[in-house]
C-alpha cells in the first residue's frame, strides 16, 4: 500500500449512532457512511466497527427501557443488528461502496486458527474494496453486555483495538460523545485542557480515566485507554475524537491534532 494510503479502523459508539430515545440517528449514520465511502475512494482500506444493537433493538421492539434480562437484550440485540446492517448497507450502497458484516466472539479472537482465517476473511474483503462492519455477537456472546463474563472483549472499544491488531492496521479511530482525553473532567473542572498526543500510558495519563458515560453506551474513558494499550502495543495509532464532527476523520487520518492521539512507535 503506497504511503499515504492507510488501513483504517473506525469505532463509533452508541451514543453517536442514536437519539436519546434510542432510535437511530439516520443524519449521523449518513453522514458516517458518506465519509467512510470517500476515505474508502481516495484509496485507503476502512474498517467500521459498530455499537448500537441493543439500544436499536430496544427502540425497534417499543420497549420503554433496556432489557435486564440476558436473554431479552440479546434478542433485542438479534433485532438491533439486523435493522442496523440493513440501514448500513442502503446507505453505503448510495455511495457506490459494498460492505460485509462480520459478528464476532472472544473464541473468534482467542483461538489462534480462527483468528488466522479471520484475518484473511478481513485481508480478501479488503483486497476487493468492500467495508467490513464488525460487532460483537451479543445474541450469542455475553461478554458485553454482562461485562466480566469473558477476558478478551467486553466492549467495543477493546473489540476494536482487537481488530486494529488483527488486520494490523495504521490507525484506530474511536468516535464517541466527548472530544478526547483531558487532564481533568471537562464537566465539572471549566479549566480542563484536552491532551492532544499522548505518547505513554503513565500512571498519571490512566488516573485520568471517569466512569461509564450515558445509558446507552457501555465504555467509558477507561475501556478507551485499554484499547489505546492494546492498539499501541500492536503498532497502531489511536485517536480518541467526537463523533459529532465526522469531519474531523478527514484531517485525522492526515494526521492533524484533532482528539487525543495515541502515538505509537511505527513497526
Amino acid at each position: 500500500m503506497e504511503q499515504n494510503k492507510q488501513r483504517i479502523v473506525v469505532k463509533v459508539g452508541t451514543s453517536t449512532l442514536t437519539h436519546d430515545s434510542g432510535s437511530l440517528d439516520l443524519r449521523s449514520m449518513e453522514h458516517l457512511v458518506r465519509v467512510l465511502a470517500d476515505l474508502s475512494g481516495a484509496g485507503h482500506e476502512v474498517i467500521l466497527v459498530t455499537s448500537g444493537a441493543i439500544a436499536v433493538g430496544t427502540a425497534r421492539l417499543g420497549l420503554v427501557e433496556r432489557p435486564r434480562e440476558l436473554r431479552m437484550k440479546q434478542a433485542a440485540a438479534a433485532v438491533g443488528q439486523c435493522r442496523m446492517m440493513h440501514i448500513y448497507d442502503k446507505l453505503f450502497s448510495e455511495y457506490n461502496r459494498s460492505m460485509a458484516q462480520i459478528l464476532l466472539t472472544g473464541d473468534d479472537v482467542e483461538a489462534p486458527d480462527r483468528a488466522k482465517h479471520l484475518r484473511s476473511t478481513f485481508s480478501a474483503l479488503l483486497e476487493m474494496g468492500v467495508i467490513p462492519v464488525v460487532n460483537e455477537n451479543d445474541s450469542v456472546s455475553s461478554a458485553e453486555i454482562e461485562t466480566g463474563h469473558h477476558k478478551v472483549l467486553g466492549d467495543n472499544d477493546t473489540l476494536s483495538a482487537i481488530v486494529a491488531e488483527l488486520c494490523r492496521a495504521d490507525l484506530l479511530v474511536l468516535l464517541s460523545d466527548i472530544d478526547g482525553l483531558y487532564d481533568a473532567d471537562p464537566k465539572t473542572c471549566p479549566g480542563a485542557k484536552l491532551l492532544h498526543r499522548v505518547t505513554e500510558l503513565t500512571p498519571d495519563i490512566l488516573e485520568m480515566a471517569g466512569g461509564a458515560g450515558t445509558w446507552r453506551g457501555t465504555g467509558g474513558m477507561a475501556t478507551k485507554l485499554s484499547a489505546a494499550r492494546i492498539a499501541m502495543a500492536a503498532g497502531c495509532d489511536m485517536v480518541i475524537t467526537n463523533g459529532a464532527r465526522m469531519e474531523d476523520l478527514y484531517g485525522i487520518v492526515e494526521g492533524q491534532d484533532i482528539g487525543t492521539r495515541f502515538l505509537t512507535d511505527k513497526r
